[in-house]
């Protein structure tokens, strides 16, 4: 159930007074387990067409063995109530007027849940516009169709801004342009079910896929407020540019202007406040899965973006509810309909410049640096793995000396905590010192080519480069995937095992390191240092590539 701690009374007036989650509000979701996999529970790994062999229900991963049923607040007291025995722990407590009890018992429920296991067709539809100079290479750009119940702000407010850059490329074409690259816009279906559209579409189309795709452009929902973008940090610098040149319907500012006098307002560090003061790149975010974008980075691993406008009443507490209508969107989400138009400006624009650019956009001193700030994490993952197991230890000690400071106490054995090993991160670390020095190099090499007006003197050499540069992303993949989920092949992202949709980083080593493998860690660290390597020697072709073109 959703508690008015998250998203109901206690965040501020509910529905339809204010934009919060009502009594009766119930947010409805997929309880697959999708951090084993997305997509069709039956067909793990390949597109689920009418041919396609199936899993025998029974052995779907994905589907979860408890019956769930989503619940209202309203409907969960009476079951909250009826909880007894131990109080809850403060952080697993909410708003509602009662004292939260963890239980057991001492009522007993009857729950009745009716599924339906039938076999369905769901329909994406695919428009494609033919590159006329390299139509080899793909600009996708999707955003889902389908919605539990109303769905005005999810999908309705992301599906509309991406048929408005649909209509307005057709009228481009109509005046006679043509894009350079083929552009292939996709509206999912199903992917409130568990991302089944996309995922098995790109399942299906695999090969070609990581053979042509330069970088998908996924939105979901959309509010007003400030530019939200997460994805691959090789995009950082071309977002950073298309933001800069986007204006914002509220202020009149850019919206990279607006975004970075947000963050500056809201730093947690002086540090911080003076590095945003200063002008630099706004870093984006790193993305999980929950939306469509997972089949093409966390699978194929093809560089990506999600892009929205919102903040923090996006949603509000209408999420996946019958209360997400034309009513509420139009009275709390974006009333005037001026940021699904930036989104629309923004995405669109995105799409522009990919599809036509030269030399395709990539920096990756960005990436470089996303990777060594990744890498200090896993150690610190370690640190705190240490830590807690010093911390247990000492507290055991502690609990053992005073029960032995009484002659009639009888105590047993204490269980000491294993006390985690220092790991080898040698070959990490070599790996980010390579991936920086070639990302240097080529940085160089690409301000050098900037200088003398651009890299496209010699077509050829400029389609090599972009060729290698297409791979960039690709070279980043663990071919047999993470530990216990080989689906998920990206050495550099994933949702966590345990945290939803949000991202861990070189999450091969932080499941690892999560699960106190210590073996498995190993193995894992080097595994994700052979993907870097694999990135640097990618990187190093592409500066001897950008030095044939300024010949």
């Amino acid at each position: 159930y959703s508690d008015p701690a998250d998203d109901g009374y206690w965040r501020g007036d509910v529905f339809p007074k204010g934009p919060w989650r009502p009594r009766e509000g119930v947010q409805r979701g997929s309880v697959m387990d999708m951090v084993i996999y997305p997509g069709d529970p039956l067909t793990p790994g390949v597109g689920a067409t009418r041919e396609a062999r199936r899993l025998p229900l029974k052995d779907a991963k994905t589907i979860t063995k408890i019956p769930v049923l989503p619940l209202s607040y309203g409907d969960a007291m009476p079951l909250l109530r009826a909880i007894g025995e131990t109080v809850a722990p403060p952080a697993w407590r909410g708003a509602l007027p009662i004292t939260y009890h963890i239980g057991p018992g001492p009522a007993r429920v009857h729950l009745k849940l009716v599924s339906s296991w039938n076999v369905q067709p769901i329909h994406d539809v695919i428009a494609r516009i033919s590159g006329s100079d390299d139509p080899e290479e793909w600009i996708i750009r999707g955003n889902h169709q389908d919605a539990w119940v109303n769905g005005s702000e999810d999908p309705v407010s992301g599906i509309t801004p991406e048929l408005e850059e649909a209509r307005a490329f057709g009228e481009l074409l109509k005046q006679g342009w043509k894009p350079r690259r083929t552009i292939i816009y996709c509206a999912w279906d199903g992917e409130e079910e568990g991302l089944l559209g996309s995922t098995e579409w790109a399942e299906e189309h695999a090969s070609d896929l990581r053979q042509h795709a330069v970088v998908y452009i996924n939105s979901d929902s959309n509010d007003r407020g400030y530019l939200q973008a997460a994805g691959s940090p090789s995009l950082q610098k071309f977002v950073n540019g298309v933001a800069r040149d986007i204006e914002d319907p509220q202020t009149g500012f850019t919206v990279e202007k607006r975004l970075r006098l947000y963050r500056i307002a809201h730093a947690r560090t002086p540090d911080e406040r003076d590095e945003l003061r200063e002008g630099g790149e706004l870093k984006i975010g790193t993305l999980g899965s929950g939306s469509d974008y997972s089949a093409f980075l966390d699978h194929l691993s093809i560089a990506s973006l999600d892009l929205s406008y919102g903040d923090d009443v996006s949603l509000g507490g209408v999420y996946h509810s019958v209360y997400d209508d034309f009513y509420w969107y139009t009275h709390f989400g974006d009333p005037t309909f001026e940021y699904g138009r930036a989104l629309a400006q923004t995405a669109g624009t995105a799409v522009m410049r990919l599809t036509d650019a030269d030399l395709l956009p990539f920096s990756f001193m960005d990436l470089a640096d996303a990777v060594r700030t990744y890498a200090h994490g896993v150690k610190q993952d370690l640190r705190n793995a240490r830590e807690q197991a010093r911390e247990h230890n000492m507290e055991i000690t502690e609990n053992v000396f005073r029960a032995t400071s009484s002659p009639q106490q009888h105590v047993p054995p204490p269980k000491m905590a294993p006390f985690p090993p220092y790991l080898n991160f040698s070959s990490l670390d070599n790996a980010v010192a390579s991936l920086r020095a070639a990302a240097r190099e080529y940085h160089k090499l690409l301000i050098q080519a900037e200088a003398d007006g651009g890299a496209a003197e010699s077509r050829p050499a400029v389609e090599q480069l972009n060729e290698l540069l297409l791979q960039s992303e690709p070279s980043l993949s663990i071919p047999e995937g993470l530990p216990g989920r080989p689906w998920y092949k990206n050495s550099l992202y994933a949702p966590g095992m345990f945290t939803g949709y949000a991202a861990r980083t070189l999450p091969g080593i932080q499941q690892a390191i999560a699960m106190k493998d210590w073996k498995l860690a190993n193995a894992e660290i080097l595994k994700t240092a052979t993907a870097i390597d694999q990135e640097s020697q990618l990187i190093q072709k592409a500066s001897q590539a950008l030095e044939e073109t300024m010949k």
